[in-house]
């Protein structure tokens, strides 16, 4: 137990603590390579939480709305059989669209609706283009409430008769005699609604065709109007711009106007009171003029 023994203890502790240190280290590296995986992971989650949230956020509301499954014309019935309920997105549904089989079709799948202007395949059925449940597509089923149908006999010399077609918008004009020899053309109705062109209701007709007959939308009181108007005289259309918003009003001229003809008055010339006294200078009577007295 001498210095040999001191040694080889002294050796043993040095292996120990070369042990500990490379353990050490280890444990260490092993640390930081766990540190390193965790962080990488919870970059990855996050990654993945902000993708999740993005997705979310991308996912448009939709609602169920009812669709054509084939192209549709004036004119034909629309039943179950020609509709598809879809989803869509809840910001781009068209207005007056319907979203169920009850707003469809009130009273019952068997009382159907008929179109009113042409239906592409997948296109939304919305209320302007339908008549309600059980209406044919006639002038009464484009009537606003409250208003009334007035046909009004036209030809090639009224305006516009060839380029008309239901849903356009007009002014009438009634042209006739209001004194003897005095012919006047007056605007009488503006912005007036066409429903029907002769005995079409079908907005979706382009062939232009001259009208013998256009069929308006307006109240009672305009409809006794136009029926005087028609009776004393004849009327015009002008055509009205797609997007015009003006209303026209008072608009009249006569054929002194149009050709420029300005009505001279004539001014009578009060003549001057003149006063006479009679003096008789011997056998001859002489009147001299004198100042009057009012």
């Amino acid at each position: 137990m001498g210095p040999t023994v001191t040694k080889t203890r002294n050796q043993k502790g040095n292996v120990m603590r070369l042990v500990f240190g490379l353990v050490l280290l280890v444990g260490i590296g092993l640390a930081g390579v766990a540190v390193y995986m965790a962080k990488g992971f919870i970059g990855q989650q996050q990654a993945q939480l902000a993708e999740a949230e993005a997705a979310k956020k991308a996912i448009v509301p939709t609602k169920d709305v009812f669709i054509v499954n084939k192209r549709m014309r004036y004119g034909q019935r629309l039943t179950v059989e020609d509709v598809t309920l879809v989803r869509w997105p809840e910001a781009a549904i068209p207005k007056g669209s319907f979203t169920s089989e009850e707003e469809l079709f009130p009273k019952g799948t068997d009382v159907p609706r008929s179109v009113l202007r042409t239906l592409e395949p997948n296109e939304a059925v919305m209320a302007v283009k339908v008549t309600k449940p059980g209406e044919d597509a006639g002038v009464s089923s484009r009537l606003s409430p409250g208003m009334r149908a007035f046909a009004i006999r036209t030809d090639v010399t009224s305006g516009v008769s060839g380029f008309l077609r239901p849903g356009d918008r007009v002014d009438v004009y009634w042209t006739g005699s209001v004194q003897a020899g005095q012919n006047v053309t007056k605007l009488i109705e503006a912005n007036v609604k066409l429903v029907a062109i002769n005995q079409s209701a079908d907005e979706d007709r382009n062939s232009p065709i001259v009208a013998k007959t256009v069929t308006v939308e307006v109240s009672p009181q305009q409809v006794a109007a136009l029926a005087q108007a028609q009776a004393t005289g004849r009327l015009s259309l002008s055509l009205v711009g797609a997007d015009d918003e003006i209303v026209s009003s008072g608009v009249e001229i006569d054929q002194r106007q149009l050709l420029g003809i300005e009505e001279r008055q004539v001014v009578k010339k009060e003549k001057k009171k003149k006063c006479f006294v009679r003096r008789r200078n011997g056998e001859e009577t002489i009147s001299v003029e004198i100042p009057c007295r009012d």
